[in-house]
């Protein structure tokens, strides 16, 4: 897929269109339930509501929406892999949850302006290509006074090492900022601090796996840009990138015992608009 326009701009919606094909490969559900923790937590940080009306973008299997439902919130979730969101609606029916599934592209959200009073995403938003527009689209269609809640992944951190080191094997297209920028207070207040007021807190997320094996094992099967990333490159560099991926998990491993917990910084970001 060319990502690259004539001119040599990016081709934005030719990223968006690889990106979704990553994300809707293998099945991030598996993965995306061991963080139920972080979507309970942001909504603690926005002090969510009963009566309040949610969006949850870039919502994938719906650790925020579910952990807003569960609040008795007016919840409304959205994802551009159709097959996530149906992960997230199996999860609500058997949790007995009313929550409204919608597809919706993040930087071209199907809602009028100041729709909602809370508006989340864990870990989703933040990889999005054009990151200014899905910026002004969270708070486009947040009321004035409402509170736009985020768990973006930090570049220090487990998660924006892991990418960095897939970079070195599948680089980014030229141009491109990285999804970890928005785990930075200093781009989050480009973003967002003409709309409202800024606060972050670094948290971390523990990831608990049975070994190091099994983590790549689980992510290597399930996690579309890993998946993406092994089957794009030649056996001899899967073998590279396999290394350095087990030298990263020991780095941030704090077991001793043979197991993984390995805790991955995150910022926990609660915007008022103004």
């Amino acid at each position: 897929m060319n990502i690259q326009t004539p001119s040599g701009a990016i081709d934005l919606a030719a990223v968006k269109g690889r990106q979704q094909i990553a994300w809707g490969s293998g099945d991030y559900a598996i993965i995306g339930t061991t963080l139920q923790i972080v979507g309970e937590s942001l909504c603690e940080a926005v002090d969510l509501r009963s009566n309040q009306h949610v969006l949850d973008v870039a919502a994938g299997n719906g650790n925020a929406t579910l952990a807003a439902a569960r609040r008795f919130a007016d919840v409304v979730s959205t994802d551009y892999v159709g097959a996530l969101l149906e992960r997230g609606r199996e999860r609500a029916k058997a949790d007995r949850l009313p929550v409204t599934f919608q597809e919706a592209d993040a930087e071209a959200l199907p809602f009028a302006d100041q729709s909602f009073d809370v508006v989340l995403s864990t870990f989703g938003v933040m990889f999005t290509p054009n990151q200014q527009q899905a910026a002004n689209e969270l708070a486009r269609v947040c009321r004035r006074g409402g509170k736009i809640g985020l768990a973006n992944w930090t570049p220090e951190g487990f998660v924006g090492q892991l990418f960095k080191t897939i970079g070195k094997y599948v680089p980014p297209a030229p141009g491109m900022k990285s999804p970890s920028l928005w785990g930075t207070r200093a781009h989050l207040d480009t973003l967002f601090g003409s709309k409202g007021s800024v606060a972050a807190e670094s948290k971390n997320f523990v990831f608990r796996y049975k070994s190091r094996e099994h983590w790549l094992e689980i992510f290597r099967g399930y996690y579309g840009p890993v998946l993406k990333a092994f089957a794009a490159i030649e056996p001899e560099a899967r073998d590279a990138l396999e290394a350095d991926i087990y030298a990263l998990l020991d780095a941030f491993n704090v077991a001793r015992d043979g197991t993984l917990v390995l805790p991955s910084e995150y910022l926990e970001v609660v915007i008022t608009k103004r």
